[in-house]
């Protein structure tokens, strides 16, 4: 059977895989977002807790992502669970970093003049110093979406949804008829989600930022 036909005959189950693969890498990119954010506002005035929290979500990239959902089954079980999780915290570095960055490279000059209309503390935060640190976050989001589409598919080790499942099978049954279809199947879906998360990305950004900002 070749690459084209088996996608004829499983086209349904592979829009599956492919709708819950998306779903949960988006799910898990605005947890993380919200999480990293807020991270990066506690920890963007201090030096030592800045570097602190970029340490720590460095370290959990050195796990590997098979024994991060290893680890995680025996807490939480098998499926959506270790795979939301794993997923999150592996989300974490690039938003929390650039967070960090993006809000202190704001101008202090513009952060005084806020503050001498009357601005209180959020309101500035909220109004001028996010914002403005825009930009780099939604960096770090598209580079950690980009990560998050190749490591969800390691949550099939986990009964984890998304396509994923199909990379597995086709390991599995290596020398069977489909086994490399099943692979190529997994792997071109996943490069063809990350390629539309990319572009959203891309809307999103001319969207939200401003065209003097985006240079």
């Amino acid at each position: 059977m070749s690459f084209w036909e088996y996608l004829g005959n499983r086209h349904q189950t592979l829009l599956t895989d492919a709708y819950q693969h998306a779903s949960a890498v988006f799910q898990c990119m605005v947890a993380a977002t919200l999480i990293g954010v807020v991270l990066g506002v506690l920890t963007y005035r201090s030096e030592w807790a800045g570097n602190l929290a970029t340490t720590a979500t460095a370290t959990i990239l050195t796990v590997p992502s098979l024994a991060m959902i290893g680890l995680l089954i025996p807490i939480v079980g098998l499926g959506v669970p270790p795979t939301v999780i794993s997923l999150t915290l592996y989300g974490l570095l690039p938003i929390v970093r650039n967070a960090i960055v993006g809000l202190r490279g704001v101008d202090p000059m513009l952060v005084d003049a806020a503050l001498g209309i009357g601005m209180s503390r959020l309101t500035r935060l909220l109004r001028v110093e996010l914002p403005l640190a825009w930009p780099p976050i939604l960096t770090g989001i598209r580079v950690s979406t980009q990560m998050l589409m190749g490591i969800a598919a390691i949550a099939a080790y986990a009964s984890g949804p998304g396509l994923g499942n199909e990379i597995f099978r086709g390991l599995a049954s290596l020398g069977s008829r489909n086994a490399l279809n099943q692979v190529l199947a997994g792997t071109v879906g996943i490069i063809i989600l990350a390629l539309l998360f990319d572009a959203a990305y891309v809307l999103i950004g001319r969207l939200t930022i401003p065209r003097g900002i985006r240079g």
